[in-house]
């Protein structure tokens, strides 16, 4: 089992699992303290205890540092994505000790279902507590507007856009603002907009980068006060296009929206949901999510309540074993369909070949949206791995201790880091509550309804008696005079959540 992509299920632990993980341990040490440059000596034997090796290796290495990169599996910073779970057999106390990895379990009161029913209920779960908050939504409306400003008091013609999941609303906590500035320029101002953004405290020069020459050049950068990432990219009318693409495809599926969040948490924990660190975008996955549903042999634009766990379950089987990535392309115009990647080929540009994951831009004819993929495989073996898991899971072969613990929660968990981040967010940027009087008259109006009572009493005495009524209700009194006709107006106070 690959360790960035799994990790070991509550039916595993036992003194295998303590052998095997020290074998692992002991493996991985000699590998990250390997020298290219300085390669030991060679053997014709396995030593029986590799510690002494290793102490001896990390001493020719002056205290066990390394200068081989070869082995790094991306080329990000370790702080950098919070939801990351690599690690999760070596050190799970250190990911997820606090919470333990599955809090959208304390959304239920009462207990889960057994089998795929249950997990139908904990993907709805999951959906629901990952879902942005208020304070979320405001925090990243502050982001935006704060650029927004540094932009156009550099260009005032300018139009800012935001396009992506904070468009469409499929966004994870730690997911990228996704923003780009319509212009007339004769070169694109990357460099110049960095030293704005600088000046104008939003970011820190070391959380701010220009790339210039990627295929879609763009300004990334960490926002100094909400730690929010924002790429800023210039004239890409197709990101407003696409974001408004999948809003459509939301409305036509309802389903749609909690496997694409559930989807993108398994790719992100794995470092697999960017192209750059050996994976596939965001936007490649909601469409391979569209397709599969088009496809599928329900029909998923009926208004039903569709178990999730099935869908889940299915999505993971179509990609992970029996999608041919080889020589089938995915089509989304129309009502979708597979097509043959020479098919695809004959439309796109000179030079150009369909990539492992093809998928034909639906705005763009000609264009292979998954080009740039080359880890599609990785992102196949991740989905693989997550079928197989679950659907042991739900076997009759798995012990029945097993139904205690989180089905869903055997390929996803949320690390401390994103959850205690998530609470920053809600202190920092909490909803203010301001008392709003609303005046409620006649019939709407308890103490109106309650004098009529009393007007209704005061008249049948007065016909039966001269004298003067005074009633007592309640600790309250009322005379003939005070219980008139006139129409009575009640203030209550309500505290509504503005923002």
């Amino acid at each position: 089992m690959d360790p960035t992509i799994g990790w070991y299920q509550p039916e595993q632990e036992g003194p295998a699992k303590v052998l095997w993980s020290r074998i692992w341990d002991d493996a991985s040490k000699r590998l990250n303290n390997l020298n290219l440059n300085n390669i030991m000596e060679s053997r014709d034997f396995i030593p029986l205890d590799l510690r002494d090796d290793v102490n001896v290796h990390q001493q020719q290495l002056g205290g066990g540092r390394t200068n081989n990169h070869l082995y790094s599996r991306t080329r990000r910073k370790g702080n950098e994505n919070r939801a990351v779970t690599t690690g999760m057999n070596s050190n799970p106390r250190e990911l997820i000790g606090n919470y333990g990895g599955c809090p959208w379990r304390a959304l239920r009161q009462d207990q889960y279902s057994r089998g795929v029913l249950g997990l139908h209920e904990e993907v709805k779960d999951f959906y629901t507590y990952m879902s942005p908050t208020k304070e979320e939504q405001k925090m990243r409306e502050t982001v935006v507007e704060q650029i927004k400003k540094v932009i156009l008091g550099l260009y005032p013609k300018a139009n800012v856009e935001v396009f992506g999941s904070f468009r469409t609303g499929l966004y994870l906590p730690t997911s990228d603002i996704d923003l780009v500035v319509m212009g007339d320029w004769d070169e694109l101002p990357l460099h110049e907009l960095k030293v704005a953004l600088i000046k104008s405290n939003v970011s820190d020069e070391c959380d701010i980068k220009v790339l210039d020459k990627a295929s879609v050049p763009i300004v990334k950068l960490t926002e100094k006060k909400s730690e929010v990432k924002v790429d800023i990219s210039f004239n890409m009318q197709n990101g407003v296009r696409s974001a408004n693409l999948i809003t459509d495809f939301k409305e036509r599926f309802p389903v749609l929206a909690p496997l694409v969040m559930v989807l993108k948490h398994f790719l992100l924990e794995r470092d697999l949901n960017e192209v750059f660190t050996g994976g596939i975008s965001s936007y490649s996955l909601i469409l391979l999510t569209i397709s599969f549903l088009q496809l599928h042999e329900r029909d998923m634009t009926i208004e039903r309540d569709y178990n999730l766990g099935v869908l889940l379950i299915e999505f993971f089987e179509l990609y992970g074993r029996r999608f041919n990535y080889l020589k089938t392309g995915i089509r989304i115009k129309g009502d979708g369909c597979y097509i043959s990647k020479e098919e695809i080929q004959r439309d796109m540009v000179d030079g150009y070949r369909p990539s492992m994951l093809c998928i034909e831009d639906p705005l763009t004819p000609g264009n292979d949206i998954g080009r740039s993929s080359y880890g599609a495989l990785k992102v196949k073996q991740a989905f693989e791995f997550a079928y197989t898991t679950l659907l042991l899971a739900l076997s009759k072969a798995c012990p029945e201790f097993v139904s205690q613990h989180s089905l869903l929660g055997r390929i996803v968990r949320i690390t401390d880091d994103v959850i205690e981040y998530r609470q920053q967010i809600k202190a920092r940027y909490a909803v203010q509550t301001v008392p709003v009087v609303i005046e409620l008259k006649h019939e709407l109006n308890p103490l109106y309804r309650h004098q009529n009572q009393l007007k209704r009493v005061s008249q049948d005495s007065e016909e039966s008696s001269s004298g003067s009524l005074y009633c007592t209700s309640e600790g309250s009194s009322a005379t003939g005079s005070a219980a008139s006709g006139d129409s009575v107006c009640f203030s209550y106070l309500f505290s509504v959540c503005t923002h």
